[in-house]
């Protein structure tokens, strides 16, 4: 008798165990990759309004914005100086913001004051209009581009900062036609933007969302299935940079960071950015492995060594 009571008692035990687990196992969240310092040297912070957009010319000299200022800056191995500014340039450019260099070795910029792109002759240091309307509408004020395979030119057009609101949108300019065309809408503030090493895949920060789509690109440079590739919760991703072994590069603009994401998406690190507001970046030098990153908390542009070397743009040469 005692036995049976005995087994009882067990059984009762055992089934107040099974009913005491969830029904359901929670998901496990991925741990946040832990803060790495890195050693930042200030390339230039004199009378900077809001740097952003740094362009490697592929040569000797990285380019960037003053998007408050009405001028454009450039580094080289003399020292930081005033490139070009706006009341010397005859075409009288406004705000530039985002820039890349074409295969032509003209600097392409995107000007939301002028709600425009535009094409800058670097020997010459003048510009002149690339694109301004579509289907005879203005741009909302383009934000960051980058170049695909084909020497065909993607912008981000962003408008409102808003999630309700999705106006913005991602144009092409294209390579031989330059026929301006809308890729893809219905986006919360488009921001940086750039592509894998085969084309196949455009990132796009899509900054009121805090987080940074994958976006398939087909043959004829149709954008086709969208993911979210990455949630940045804290601030807005930015500009965005490949490195050789796939991994993707954000400013985490807000975030104090410059996050580094594997192919799978996964946070492989996040580096400790000089000030709060890291806006853009860009791989320079011979060997690729000095990055550039402008920060607006404190308006400066920075650099610093890194062991992986960037991917060269679509327009470089071999």
């Amino acid at each position: 008798m005692k036995s049976k009571i005995a087994s009882c008692v067990v059984c009762l035990f055992s089934l107040s165990l099974v009913h005491a687990q969830p029904t359901t196992a929670e998901p496990t969240k991925p741990k946040d990759a832990v803060m790495t310092d890195v050693i930042w040297k200030t390339v230039a912070d004199q009378d900077l309004k809001f740097p952003e957009g740094p362009a490697w010319d592929g040569k000797q000299a990285l380019y960037f914005s003053n998007c408050h200022g009405g001028f454009i800056s450039r580094v080289t191995g003399a020292g930081t100086e005033v490139w070009l500014r706006a009341q010397e340039d005859p075409f009288l450019f406004t705000k530039t913001n985002g820039m890349t260099f074409g295969r032509d070795g003209a600097l392409y910029a995107c000007d939301f004051g002028r709600k425009a792109i535009l094409r800058f002759n670097v020997e010459e240091k003048s510009s002149a209009i690339h694109a301004e309307l579509t289907d005879g509408k203005k741009l909302n004020g383009p934000n960051d581009l980058a170049f695909d395979a084909g020497g065909n030119l993607y912008f981000s057009d962003p408008g409102k900062y808003s999630r309700t609101e999705r106006n913005g949108g991602v144009y092409r300019i294209a390579a031989e036609t330059k026929q301006l065309q809308l890729m893809k809408d219905d986006l919360g503030f488009p921001n940086g933007l750039c592509f894998t090493k085969d084309g196949k895949t455009l990132f796009l920060a899509e900054s009121a969302f805090e987080r940074v789509l994958k976006i398939a690109v087909s043959e004829d440079g149709s954008l086709g299935a969208t993911t979210v590739f990455a949630e940045m919760p804290g601030g807005d991703p930015d500009g965005m940079a490949m490195d050789v072994e796939g991994n993707l590069w954000v400013a985490h603009f807000g975030g104090h960071a410059i996050r580094v994401y594997a192919p799978d998406g996964t946070l492989l690190k996040k580096i400790n950015a000089p000030g709060k507001k890291p806006s853009n970046l860009e791989f320079a030098g011979a060997d690729m492995k000095t990055l550039y990153i402008t920060e607006d908390e404190f308006n400066r542009v920075h650099s610093t060594r890194v062991e992986i070397a960037g991917e060269r743009l679509h327009w470089s040469p071999p």
